[in-house]
């Protein structure tokens, strides 16, 4: 059973939200991962780009490990990228099978909790694309994490009750949950898309809780899910459209609102596609797709020494963050993201 965290992580004195907000920090942020010398770098790049494309007010931070090569890290400033070097993290030793091998070095996620100069973040992964300005979940209240909820229905859940029943909390109502098993389980996030607020307590806590905690198939989706149930607020789905929902559930998705693209399902990255995987010959799938070409391939979305000035600014805040050195850090060998 997974550990019960304290509610102390989140909340201070008077039972009101601890945030970084009175430490008088009001810096926000976007944030994505990358790990490895492969071509994730070139969603990074992408989102990058899409951001811009949406006019965002604030910058992107890449939190990548000491495996990224230096071209690649040169790249990601050109874009005009904050590159901040992370060390790796990884679980407990033990047997478990993960529904991905690379989802091990996933964990080192848990870093972002730690760029205390932010006061509020939101996570995006490298396979994921902002269609519109998405600026406005920096002002949900402090004190949560939020997310939008994933399904049950593709055959990488085969290992949980409610794949095993038919349940998904997306149409709860077409399967219900057996009153034999109890309550229906707490609801449950996909973790490449979320808002959060970095603090040194709930780092410190997120790792020690790590180290009691048997790894799950989802490796830390499933450990996130746990530790933030309590705070856990669902957002709509437009803010992280997993690509499954298309023949899943598609009385949920109107496309013409989708804010956030998750380009997740199997052949789905961009960068990769062939139209031969199953579902990746569907019409949406390849107008998705060929949208996100045309935002990686327009150059003149690419960064520029005088991008997002603010007002009476003589700098760009991007660019002069992409040109500070990395922290020294020490190497520690990783496994490369697929």
């Amino acid at each position: 059973m997974a550990p019960e965290v304290p509610v102390d992580t989140f909340r201070g004195t008077g039972g009101k939200v601890a945030t970084l907000n009175s430490r008088a920090y009001s810096k926000r942020a976007y944030v994505t991962f990358l790990a490895g010398n492969g071509d994730y770098v070139k969603g990074v790049v992408g989102l990058a780009k899409g951001l811009r494309k949406v006019k965002s007010a604030y910058p992107l931070v890449v939190a990548i490990l000491p495996d990224v090569p230096e071209e690649h890290r040169q790249i990601l400033r050109s874009q005009g990228c904050i590159v901040r070097e992370i060390e790796p993290i990884y679980p407990p030793e033990n047997q478990i099978q993960f529904a991905m091998a690379y989802y091990v070095i996933n964990y080192s996620k848990l870093r972002i909790w730690d760029f205390e100069e932010y006061s509020k973040m939101v996570y995006l992964d490298a396979d994921i694309q902002v269609y519109d300005n998405i600026d406005h979940l920096f002002d949900r209240p402090d004190g949560f994490f939020y997310a939008v909820m994933d399904c049950f229905c593709e055959k990488t859940w085969s290992h949980s009750p409610q794949y095993s029943i038919g349940y998904c909390q997306q149409c709860p109502d077409k399967v219900t949950w057996p009153a034999e098993m109890g309550s229906p389980p707490p609801l449950y996030f996909n973790a490449g898309m979320f808002v959060f607020e970095p603090s040194p307590l709930t780092y410190e806590t997120l790792l020690e809780t790590l180290q009691i905690t048997p790894p799950t198939p989802f490796a830390e989706q499933d450990f996130l899910n746990m530790f933030f149930q309590h705070i856990y607020k669902p957002i709509p789905l437009v803010y992280n459209l997993v690509l499954a929902m298309l023949w899943r559930h598609p009385e949920n998705v109107d496309l013409d609102k989708v804010k956030v693209v998750h380009y997740c399902a199997a052949g789905s990255k961009p960068w990769r596609y062939t139209g031969k995987e199953a579902n990746m010959d569907r019409e949406d799938i390849k107008m998705l797709v060929a949208k996100w070409w045309d935002m990686y391939n327009d150059e003149s979305l690419d960064f520029k020494s005088d991008d997002a000035v603010p007002k009476g600014d003589t700098f760009s805040r991007a660019s002069l963050m992409a040109t500070m050195p990395e922290p020294e850090m020490a190497y520690i060998p990783a496994p490369s993201a697929a």
